[in-house]
């Protein structure tokens, strides 16, 4: 915490004097930022590994960033910085599995998912349908979709879901998730286009159908 008792929020994490004091060696600001960014780094790792992979993954990342943060220039946030690190860490484990992944969406089918629901002139042909979920069956319903939504975003390719991960869970802005995964912007912005049809169609089979 800081002087006065008062929690430390993210953005003080990030200020020149905290960044200064984590080049400088001090353990007790190391400790806040592995507290404060543990959780959204291991949400990063899972998007690529299992659960436990994806945890040593991130203690790797940790003990890479400690090292090398003595050269740290702030040229990007430190979320963003340690999140390619262990991005980076994660790409190196699915190596040695002999799994490479590709962030370029070029290599995928270029289709989009959501192309047949527009004219022309980039207007709904046929408008998605209001949906309220009311009545008995409704948290049933909830959970069914919960998991077709978590069935269908592991099937994602992985550059879809790492970039919906970062974006649309994480709320990182393009430039950042541009550094993590080291692609343009507008590939960026494809990947996560693509992760977002490819949602919304399921959620519209779901509608129609009660079907994942």
């Amino acid at each position: 915490t800081k002087s006065g008792g008062k929690p430390m929020a993210n953005a003080d994490l990030e200020t020149p004097e905290f960044i200064e004091r984590l080049r400088a060696g001090d353990r007790a600001a190391f400790a806040l930022v592995v507290k404060h960014y543990h959780p959204r780094l291991i949400g990063a790792a899972r998007t690529l590994l299992p659960p436990a992979d994806a945890e040593e993954a991130v203690q790797d990342g940790w003990i890479a960033a400690h090292r090398t943060l003595p050269k740290f220039e702030g040229r990007s946030a430190l979320l963003t910085w340690l999140t390619r690190i262990v991005i980076n860490q994660a790409r190196m484990q699915l190596r040695k599995g002999g799994r490479e992944v590709q962030f370029d969406p070029t290599e995928e089918g270029a289709a989009d998912a959501l192309a047949h629901r527009f004219n022309a002139n980039g207007h709904w042909q046929e408008p998605p349908r209001a949906w309220a979920l009311s009545g008995p069956d409704a948290l049933l319903t909830r959970d069914e979709l919960q998991h077709c939504l978590e069935t269908h975003i592991t099937a994602m390719p992985d550059n879809q879901r790492l970039a919906l991960q970062l974006r649309d869970i994480q709320g990182l802005d393009f430039d950042d998730i541009c550094n993590i995964m080291d692609v343009s912007a507008s590939n960026v912005r494809v990947l996560v286009h693509r992760a977002r049809a490819r949602l919304f169609e399921m959620v519209d089979r779901f509608q129609e159908t009660g079907e994942c």
